[in-house]
């Protein structure tokens, strides 16, 4: 076996490699092949799965749970608690997003500056605040000011995960890890139903109603688990705490072998104007939006759901449990076929068809058992759809400083979506919220057909650049993911 040397500076992030690799003999002149023992780049990969992506799935936990208990608590009495009027409600839920898709993008791009752990824990510990805050608001302004703060903590969440995902491991292993983010967020719902239950059978304590204990409850773990996250998340790929220095050598070269990233590491415009014109963003951010408006409903809503099928208020929070079990187990099998195959869109085309089925059910039928079923399968496709999508997004954009932006440009477009979902389902629909179904069903049918127009999209770019590969063409004059020599995953 040949010998390998990782030449490691530790006090920079940049790549620094030099080792005896063997001479391919092109005619570029002494080009080098990087041979990286597989042995010890399976064990790398298993310390990162290890120390992490449950971290990562933790604080997504944590994230959503803090982010979506005020649809547990409005099931027993968030709303007459502060004297909340009209659609006052819904104005909370939805204008969270306003300050979510406007802080996207700095939070990602700060990742490269500042480094995972840093940036990651400032964000919880201060949403964690915000959280604990809500125990304690008397009114209508005062919720709004704290949710408007929640948005702006916890912005860059998941595309701050997710671009880091994406510095890691390869194309063909992204999607298990990234559908462990949403994963967290489906297990938060669980998390969520179990937690308002019990704090609900409490109630109330020390002048204090049960659902303040709900906020101030979730807010203080999260407190705790946020700073612990500052020494625990490592700073990026190259450096993590848990790898020795052969190791560190290794994730270096790995990031040169995988071509994710070539060239300086400077950051130039170029890369997010090479981000903001690339209609593949577009196309996908429209997909990822019309699947968001019953991802962000279902979570928020679920429980109101429930109970319109006839449950009451208990009832409907520990009941949203077994759904999110199977949005859980959906998640996962779809996202490991997908790695498996390494195909995207037949798997995201495919099982987002179970959330039209499901919702068609909704509205079509007052019957509450088969209602109930129908969210067995909303809860099956949402979550693998746009785990998958996200994935196929964090896939296909190259270099990492146009994907530092593309990521959060794709998600907080998307996430406008949330303006829309937390308007659908106001109380004057009740029971059966026929409105806000029947709006979660279009727009998931929208997002299958964006599959396919990503597809096709996809597919014309690889079979141009082939077309040209095969006349002899060396370049084509283009940049990062749009130049020649990268082919897309489809």
């Amino acid at each position: 076996m040949e010998s390998k040397i990782f030449q490691v500076d530790s006090k920079k992030d940049d790549i620094d490699v030099s080792e005896n690799a063997k001479d391919t003999g092109s005619s570029d002149g002494g080009a080098t092949e990087i041979y990286i023992d597989p042995v010890l780049e399976q064990k790398v990969m298993r310390k990162f799965d290890i120390f992490v992506i449950p971290q990562m799935v933790l604080l997504v936990i944590l994230a959503y749970l803090d982010r979506s208990n005020i649809g547990n608590a409005r099931v027993f009495g968030f709303e007459e608690g502060i004297g909340l009027q009209g659609t006052e409600f819904n104005n909370l839920t939805s204008l969270f997003f306003v300050t979510y898709v406007v802080f996207e993008i700095p939070w990602v791009m700060s990742i490269k500056k500042l480094g995972a752990n840093r940036v990651l824990a400032t964000a919880i510990v201060c949403w964690s605040v915000v959280t604990i805050g809500f125990g304690f608001v008397k009114n209508y302004h005062q919720a709004l000011a704290l949710r408007l703060l929640l948005g702006l903590f916890e912005a860059g969440l998941i595309p701050c995960l997710t671009f880091l995902i994406s510095m890691i491991y390869t194309r063909q292993s992204q999607a298990k890890r990234v559908a462990a983010l949403y994963a967290g967020s489906a297990i938060s719902g669980a998390f969520g139903g179990l937690i308002a239950y019990g704090i609900q059978t409490m109630g109330d304590r020390h002048g204090l109603s049960a659902w303040r204990w709900l906020f101030i409850v979730e807010g203080i773990i999260s407190l705790v688990i946020g700073g612990i996250a500052w020494l625990t998340m490592p700073k990026n790929a190259v450096n993590a705490w848990f790898l020795n220095e052969e190791e560190k050598g290794l994730m270096r070269a790995r990031h040169q072998r995988d071509a994710i990233y070539k060239g300086v590491e400077e950051f130039s415009w170029s890369y997010v104007k090479m981000a903001f014109v690339d209609p593949f963003i577009y196309v996908a951010s429209l997909g990822l939006f019309c699947s968001s408006v019953p991802l962000f409903g279902f979570g928020l809503f679920l429980p109101t759901i429930i109970k319109g099928l006839g449950y009451d208020s208990l009832q409907a929070n520990y009941l949203t449990i077994p759904v999110y079990v199977l949005g859980t187990l959906s998640l996962y099998l779809c996202s490991w076929v997908s790695d498996k195959l390494n195909r995207r869109a037949i798997i995201g085309g495919t099982i987002s068809l179970l959330v039209v089925i499901g919702y068609a059910i909704s509205v079509g039928t007052a019957n509450g058992g088969a209602g109930f079923f129908a969210m067995f399968l909303c809860a099956a496709g949402i979550y693998p759809y746009n785990a998958i999508l996200l994935t196929w997004v964090s896939n296909n954009i190259k270099p990492d400083h146009k994907r530092s932006v593309s990521v959060p440009l794709f998600t907080s477009l998307a996430n406008i979506s949330g303006l829309i979902s937390s308007q659908i389902y106001p109380s004057s629909d009740g029971p059966r919220y026929i409105t806000g179904n029947s709006v979660s069903l279009a727009m998931e049918f929208v997002a299958v057909l964006c599959v396919w127009g990503i597809y096709f999209l996809l597919r014309r770019r690889n079979i141009i650049k082939e077309a040209m590969i095969a006349k002899g063409a060396t370049d084509n004059g283009k940049q990062g993911d749009r130049a020649l020599d990268f082919k897309y995953t489809l």
